[in-house]
């Protein structure tokens, strides 16, 4: 790996916590720095990993953040903190207390790594990318929201589930917001090259499609708590596309300029990520149906945001 780089992950939950630990493991960042509120136990998590990264042998070292000026020359910063959610609650439910905690976090990496590339895991997704955008005041390119990998995992997952066979060959194409108005796009999925379609008939890919929808509020009613292994890893899949500048093809949560027909609109597109961050959004030509399902989910972010915007948010530092 060339130059040294240096990764900071703010949020210490489960999700951070295999963030840390899957660049750690792959020796994708020489530095990765953990900023977490219960300090002692974010200490044992650094001696942990890094005996781990021992083990590996590794060249990532761990490091605690004693306070957030040790985020300085971060080339990508991890937001995960927030409030998890727990059975019964929608991820609105969590929105004006995890609102508060990225616009704090998002003002504190403006001062301290006004060069970083921001990547928001934080619920619900679009929302608080949206907050982060507008308090960094970084270009659009360098504030993303991790979405759309784990969301064309889970369908992945279902496919493979249903087909039996395709392991490592199915490509999932996926747009629009996390959580119950994502877009999954079947007509552009394929298993080796084959059409979706070709394999399956449309009530089987209806199921599948209604599975992913409810996927994260399966896994909250069997644990308690939300998924964090599958969030954890996609987005340091996207850590490696921007450190190691593969300019591989990701659905990511971006703000549009004129794409799809939007203009400041915060929500999941296909994203061209490397050194960069998202340097390019890639247009699927969308039929009429999938045009109505983007649309709703564009409005239904909006409309979390407006409830942000009457009661002050945006107002308020």
């Amino acid at each position: 790996m060339g130059s040294k780089s240096k990764v900071s992950v703010i949020g210490v939950g489960n999700v951070g916590r295999v963030v840390a630990y899957s660049v750690a493991m792959q020796g994708l960042a020489h530095e990765v720095v953990l900023v977490g509120r219960n300090a002692d136990k974010v200490k044992g998590e650094a001696l942990d990993m890094n005996q781990a990264s021992a083990a590996m042998r590794s060249h990532s070292v761990v490091k605690v953040a004693e306070s957030y000026e040790d985020i300085k020359d971060s080339k990508v910063i991890v937001i995960t903190a927030g409030q998890p959610r727990t059975e019964g609650m929608s991820r609105d439910d969590l929105l004006v207390k995890n609102a508060e905690i990225v616009r704090d976090i998002s003002a504190q990496i403006k001062i301290h790594a006004p060069d970083s590339i921001v990547i928001v895991v934080s619920n619900p997704l679009d929302v608080m990318t949206y907050i982060a955008l507008k308090e960094t005041g970084f270009p659009k390119e360098r504030v993303l929201g991790m979405a759309g990998i784990l969301d064309a995992a889970r369908m992945t997952h279902f496919i493979q589930e249903k087909l039996g066979y395709g392991a490592g060959q199915i490509r999932v194409s996926v747009v629009g917001g996390h959580g119950d108005t994502m877009v999954l796009l079947p007509r552009f999925t394929t298993v080796a090259g084959v059409p979706l379609y070709d394999l399956l008939n449309e009530k089987e890919v209806d199921e599948i499609v209604e599975k992913t929808i409810h996927a994260g509020a399966e896994i909250v009613k069997h644990m308690g708590t939300s998924a964090y292994l599958a969030p954890g890893k996609s987005t340091a899949i996207m850590i490696e596309a921007i450190l190691r500048d593969k300019k591989t093809i990701f659905s990511c949560s971006i703000q549009m300029d004129g794409e799809y027909g939007y203009n400041g609109d915060v929500n999941g597109v296909p994203v061209m990520l490397g050194s960069g961050g998202g340097e390019r959004i890639i247009e699927f030509v969308l039929d009429r149906c999938e045009k109505k399902q983007f649309a709703k989910s564009v409005e239904s972010v909006s409309g979390v945001i407006q409830k942000l915007k009457d009661k002050g948010f945006f107002d308020s530092k």
